[in-house]
């Protein structure tokens, strides 16, 4: 029978309840068990599509097309397996079901009730995640912390869960530990009012998994068993480390996994495969992250970084994890750099400083601020041979720069920019420009994985070692047809194409040390036991230079 594990929050939010489930996860797979691991969002959108990057981080994007919460990708990332809509559940997904099966009549004439009605769907959503008969564990993150209101109605539905089948659920509660430098102690109050609060809805956890700067030393352990109910060594220190990938190391060193299985009454399955020593892989991984000692600086140019006075490198999240990835593949040390592209719209001679970058990369992104920027830089590193790659926007900054630049056409645009353009290289489809008309906006870019066949020869054919990958979209606007004969006669190169549509999807410069942009988002299937094959060559040309 599939094994259900909550994951709650306290005291602050951006604790890093993700990498902790993430970790979980990775412990219980290399212990022999297969895992699901499901993020619960609170907020009534139906998805993350339409949440600002600085609001929320960044949207991930799954095989199937579904635009969830940043955590679907360390949940990926650290698991090496592709997470689909199931793993990904919202407050709005939730409702909007409910009134629907109300208006369809399958409540049978009950009045419907927020409670048990609106639990029962959430458990409902919870075992159609475990569905596979290969599923031991559902490892379910609520987001947030408790004690707000919109995430009762989820502790409610794992209240629920345990009340039914006690010996199928274990609750962990992830809280932080403050240790004030005008004191120089650590304190364990946050830690017992969280508890508390998780009480009050019925809740009493397993594990208490204390989040701090420093390791938790036997008094605050002593503390937290003492005040929150929970045995000694089940209070598992979960300090501030290097890395993140190295989270899954500190919890192995405690046993954490096969406390787990011990709390389920399970045991550790036999060892012998290859699948089944993933921790010792991830050992390797941990040890060079430390042991590398060359720089390759890399600058990525955008625009969505800023949330007041602080940076939000959530904002392109995979973008960073990916360039991490390639890096440690070719035993270098990343340094990844922010630079605004409104700052070079401003005053051009700044465009000098990206002569000390190893390599430029401009993400995804949408909108007009800040694109005349981003343009400029494009133009640089072309004309300066520093190495490039454009990610979805990134692609299109690049053709209209190529356009205006070597192909004489100065008012050359995308008419999400100027939609008055006369030389629109980059355009709608009709049934985007159809979706847009209709301000429906919510879940209808260009979504999931679709096939893609690479030019013999191309700069993508030679990193990829195939001729036909499949890669995941997020963007409503294209490469124009129209455009393609007079761009390749100067010089662009096709590096591949989605057949069924004749869509460009990725464009090369063959006299340049690396000049490549996808229309996809190739971070989002670079894994840290597997870097993605277009960062790799990238940072290959970057640490060449």
């Amino acid at each position: 029978m599939t094994k259900y594990i909550f994951i709650t929050g306290g005291v602050i939010s951006g604790l890093g309840k993700g990498i902790t489930s993430a970790s979980i996860g990775l412990l219980l797979k290399d212990k022999g068990y297969k895992v699901a691991n499901v993020k619960c969002e609170m907020y009534v959108n139906i998805d993350a599509g339409t949440i600002r990057p600085t609001e929320h981080g960044e949207v991930f994007v799954t095989e199937d097309g579904v635009e969830t919460d940043q955590d679907i990708g360390n949940y990926e990332r650290f698991l090496n397996h592709d997470q689909h809509a199931e793993n990904f559940i919202t407050t709005g997904q939730i409702y909007q079901t409910v009134i629907k099966r109300e208006r369809n009549f399958e409540y049978e004439g009950e009045d419907v009730e927020v409670v048990p009605h609106v639990p029962e769907e959430i458990i409902r959503r919870l075992k159609t995640a475990g569905k596979d008969p290969k599923i031991d564990f559902v490892i379910s993150e609520f987001g947030g912390t408790v004690g707000e209101y919109q995430g009762v109605l989820f502790l409610e539905a794992a209240r629920m869960m345990e009340a039914r089948t006690p010996e199928d659920v274990v609750h962990i509660h992830v809280s932080y530990l403050p240790t004030p430098k005008t004191i120089g102690e650590m304190k364990t109050k946050p830690v017992q009012y969280s508890v508390r609060t998780l009480n009050a809805a019925g809740i009493k956890p397993h594990f208490v998994v204390g989040r701090a700067e420093y390791p938790l030393d036997d008094k605050r352990k002593e503390k937290i068993s003492q005040f929150c109910s929970v045995p000694k060594d089940h209070v598992i220190s979960n300090h501030d480390v290097g890395s993140a990938y190295e989270v899954p190391i500190v919890l192995a060193e405690q046993n954490f996994g096969g406390k787990i299985l011990k709390q389920f009454g399970l045991p550790q399955r036999k060892k012998g495969s290859a699948k089944n020593n993933y921790l010792q892989e991830w050992r390797k991984l941990t040890k060079t992250i430390k042991s590398v000692k060359k720089e390759v600086k890399i600058g990525i140019v955008g625009k969505y970084f800023a949330t007041g006075e602080f940076t939000l490198e959530d904002s392109y999240i995979s973008v960073i994890e990916a360039i991490k990835h390639a890096c440690w593949h070719h035993q270098v040390k990343p340094v990844v750099q922010w630079i605004s592209s409104e700052a070079y719209e401003k005053d051009a001679k700044k465009l000098k400083e990206l002569d000390q970058y190893s390599g430029i990369i401009i993400p995804g992104g949408y909108g007009k601020r800040g694109t005349e920027g981003k343009i400029l830089a494009v133009k640089y590193v072309r004309e300066n041979k520093i190495p490039y790659l454009g990610l979805c926007y990134g692609l299109q900054m690049a053709v209209i720069e190529f356009a205006r630049n070597v192909c004489g056409l100065k008012e050359a645009n995308s008419v999400e920019i100027n939609p008055q353009t006369p030389h629109p290289v980059i355009n709608l489809l009709p049934e985007q420009e159809k979706l847009i008309k209709e301000k429906n906006y919510g879940g209808t870019n260009r979504l999931g994985a679709y096939p893609c066949v690479l030019k013999k020869g191309s700069i993508a054919q030679k990193a990829y070692g195939t001729d036909k990958i499949s890669e995941r979209h997020r963007h409503r606007y294209e490469f124009n047809n129209e455009y393609r004969d007079q761009l390749t006669k100067a010089g662009l190169q096709i590096g591949g194409t989605y057949q069924k549509w004749d869509l460009v999807e990725i464009i090369e410069l063959s006299n340049h040390p690396f000049f490549v942009g996808t229309q996809f988002h190739p971070e989002f299937q670079s894994r840290p036991l597997d870097p993605h094959p277009l960062f790799k060559e990238f940072i290959k040309a970057a640490k060449g230079k």
